[in-house]
């Protein structure tokens, strides 16, 4: 029987960054994934010299200068900056919310001109006391952006009417009077220029690795001093509280024969008869390679049953209740839970960096 410092169980961007900062602490660490690749939903593939992002779009960014610094250690980063659009009934849109869709929607060319016409709608259709997210949206922005922006994209991705679903999803929505299409406000932005999969191979260098397997089917051939999972904490307790539900996704690759598709790295398609939420065409990530032909994703929400990909946690008082109670077990097996699904909630990239330099200081 082989013994461990620490056993790690997945080797996505938690379990990958725990491992080096184990690792470089003199600690010995196993990592086991039961996927064929290291790198957890952030992987990506070289195909006729693109990056593609397999299981969707991944835009490292953040206002951390430290994790920003941390990160760059492991590849250099291009300075891609997110302006995704949106497409309703063949007319195309900007995103995020600014003040060039309202022009688009309305025709305001100023900030109070926008302002005036989002109130007046929100005072038309308000609502008392929201009921549900298509009441708490048309309160928060009217009843043209909800209907154009907002309405079809999130009954697709929840799969359900905006009227089933709880108003909590939607707090706010931040409107921008300014023309600026850049998605995030964050100070640090950009795309590593030879993938993310480089970056893991750096943070598993020289540490064991092994893929294509599940914990249970080795649990009796090894040992270690303390157990990380960043899997699913109901998979691993057998789902004895219960399964705890997640939204998934299924991408459709295609490779295209023309050097650009659509103009843009992504396209939302905000309409619900179009079945899927959007399209990436991944070399506008990383627009100075130089290939033949172009590939596209087009990206489909689903529900998640078991042996799929569990993307989006759903935060409502009965998951979050269950998740608790195998929190508990764990605490009492003495096995830390960490990472999306060991937290059971969605946390961006940088988040995952930060959080995984947290414990590995307290682990060591």
């Amino acid at each position: 029987m082989q013994e461990y410092d620490f056993l790690i169980i997945g080797s996505g961007l938690t379990g990958s960054v725990l491992a080096y900062e184990l690792k470089k602490a003199k600690k010995s660490v196993l990592v086991i994934d039961q996927r064929s690749h290291i790198g957890g939903n952030c992987y990506t593939e070289n195909i006729n010299n693109i990056e593609i992002h397999k299981y969707g779009a991944h835009i490292f960014h953040t206002n951390k200068k430290e994790i920003w610094e941390y990160i760059n250690q492991f590849s250099d980063f291009n300075s891609y900056i997110n302006q995704p659009i949106a497409m309703y009934k063949n007319k195309i849109y900007s995103l995020p919310f600014n003040m060039n869709l309202f022009y688009e929607l309305f025709k305001t060319k100023t900030p109070q001109e926008a302002i005036d016409k989002i109130e007046i709608e929100k005072y038309i259709y308000k609502k008392e006391n929201p009921k549900n997210l298509e009441d708490q949206a048309i309160n928060l922005v009217g009843k043209t952006i909800y209907e154009t922006i907002i309405k079809g994209y999130t009954e697709k991705q929840w799969g359900k009417s905006c009227k089933e679903l709880s108003p909590e999803i939607i707090k706010r929505i931040p409107l921008r009077f300014t023309y600026n299409n850049n998605y995030f406000d964050d100070d640090f932005q950009g795309i590593p220029k030879k993938g993310y999969t480089k970056i893991f191979k750096k943070l598993l260098k020289n540490i064991q690795t092994i893929l294509n397997i599940k914990y249970e089917n080795i649990k009796n051939e090894i040992q270690a001093k303390k157990i990380i999972h960043t899997g699913m904490i109901d998979d691993y307790y057998d789902y004895c509280f219960g399964e705890l539900e997640y939204r998934s996704l299924s991408l459709t690759t295609v490779k295209k024969n023309t050097d650009n598709f659509q103009g843009n790295a992504v396209v939302n398609y905000t309409e619900f008869n179009i079945p899927f939420t959007r399209i990436i065409e991944h070399i506008h990530f990383t627009p100075d390679i130089k290939t033949e032909g172009t590939i596209i994703s087009y990206e489909y929400p689903e529900s998640y049953t078991k042996g799929k990909i569990p993307y989006y946690p759903i935060n409502n008082q009965k998951n979050n209740t269950i998740h608790k109670k195998y929190l508990k077990l764990a605490e009492k097996d003495n096995i830390i839970f960490t990472g999306r699904l060991g937290q059971y909630k969605y946390i961006n990239m940088d988040q995952a960096i930060e959080g995984a330099l947290k414990l590995s200081k307290k682990l060591i």
